[in-house]
């Protein structure tokens, strides 16, 4: 299984304001920090918002926090709702599926309980558990960030 860019790019958003818990902050030191561009970053931080996991503000002291406590952010519910139903396989697809075993094939079932397997395992870490405490991540998105 691989993450799509975009996912991989939200959860940087996600952990860079969580670094910063209860400040503003921009979309452009999040690009310098989290090495995305900002059209990308752009896009990601409105879906995230439609989402309810961040907050903007717009303006010239605008900026996006987390919407919610990082205790309260699954990132299984990230990762589910960023990675939609992709298709893991080409029998996986309503459309394009050539694949002459989908009736037969029992590896499709498999797939699909171990991609639920994957997406369980994610909910049991918070965003919280990710940043707070991890000083090396602190280190580069905020030295001040989580409390001992």
């Amino acid at each position: 299984m691989r993450i799509t860019k975009r996912t991989n790019i939200a959860i940087r958003v996600l952990m860079y304001c969580a670094a910063h818990d209860g400040e503003l902050v921009t979309k452009s030191e999040i690009a310098t920090v989290c090495n995305a561009s900002e059209n990308h970053l752009a896009q990601v931080i409105n879906r995230l918002a439609q989402l309810g996991f961040i907050s903007t503000q717009r303006g010239r002291n605008g900026g996006l926090m987390l919407a919610r406590p990082a205790t309260q952010i699954e990132i299984g519910a990230v990762f589910r709702e960023l990675e939609g139903p992709v298709p893991m396989a080409e029998c996986f697809a309503d459309v394009d599926n050539s694949c002459p075993l989908t009736d037969a094939c029992r590896l499709r079932g498999a797939l699909e309980d171990a991609a639920e397997a994957f997406y369980a395992r994610l909910d049991k870490v918070s965003l919280d558990a990710l940043v707070c405490g991890n000083g090396a991540l602190l280190d580069i998105l905020a030295p001040k960030a989580c409390p001992a």
